[in-house]
């Protein structure tokens, strides 16, 4: 008898793999704690997809709220059943919103966050510059805005990278790249130790943004300051040690993720 397959949850591996949510939380915190001198009760996560992000914040909040947005519907009902429910009495503290990231919302936070270069759907720079300047007007006064970005030489090779994890491996694959116009295809596959790959569990076609267009666009957008979190170095292995701090002068590196944030 042929023994039967494990069918795999792919937002849970994704989640495992990817997402770092209790470690950003205390990012954003520290940061908007340090700028503004106060504490951060409100977080907007934008491209929400699983809202662990928000599920983590309102658990580490006192009083805290947020809010998830995002196009599609099956991923944020899973975010309701997996991540959002088991907070019991603390499930109202969050709302889900199937919409767009681009419309207007009545929620003003304290902090807008954009994870997983999310931002970079948006391939043409009128429309990043859209997005940037409704973020900005949607923030409450005082508010910050945070992402993620990340480059480097390496980040423009057609290649594929393996993370082993207990009980698979992610694969982040970078398929294509355009100097041109700077459009990436990339996909993720997992290769779980008890059955096949499960082959483009996630695509993403986007523009790699460089830094310095970033920041660019922000100003653009009404930001005042754009300051940059960079990683420190682990002296014992030359590799990232996860410690991400304000600098102007970045390690020339053959690949990189840094945080950007804006705001007044």
């Amino acid at each position: 008898m042929k023994r039967k397959k494990k069918v795999h949850d792919k937002h849970r591996l994704y989640q495992v793999s990817v997402q770092n949510p209790t470690s950003e939380v205390a990012f954003m915190k520290r940061v908007f704690k340090g700028t503004r001198k106060k504490e951060a009760l409100t977080l907007r996560e934008d491209f929400c997809g699983t809202a662990i992000l928000s599920a983590t914040w309102v658990k580490k909040t006192k009083g805290g709220k947020a809010q998830g947005i995002d196009l599609h519907k099956p991923t944020l009902d899973y975010a309701q059943k997996v991540n959002i429910d088991p907070l019991e009495d603390r499930a109202d503290d969050v709302e889900l919103v199937l919409g767009d990231v681009l419309d207007t919302y009545s929620f003003q936070p304290d902090i807008i966050a954009a994870y997983n270069f999310s931002y970079f759907i948006f391939k043409e720079r009128a429309k990043l510059l859209h997005y940037f300047t409704q973020v900005h007007k949607a923030l409450k006064s005082g508010g910050m805005f945070f992402m993620d970005i990340y480059g480097g030489p390496e980040a423009q090779h057609i290649q594929e990278e393996e993370t082993d994890h207990d009980e698979f491996t992610y694969v982040w694959d970078q398929a294509k790249y355009n100097p041109i116009t700077g459009e990436i295809l990339c996909h993720i596959h997992f290769d779980p130790e008890d059955g096949p790959r499960m082959k483009k569990a996630f695509t993403y076609d986007w523009r790699l943004w460089g830094l310095p267009e970033i920041k660019d666009v922000l100003r653009d957008a009404g930001f005042d300051k754009v300051d940059v979190y960079w990683e420190g170095t682990d002296p014992k292995t030359d590799e990232g040690n996860g410690v991400f701090k304000k600098s102007t002068k970045g390690d020339n590196s053959l690949c990189w993720v840094a945080y950007v944030v804006a705001y007044n």
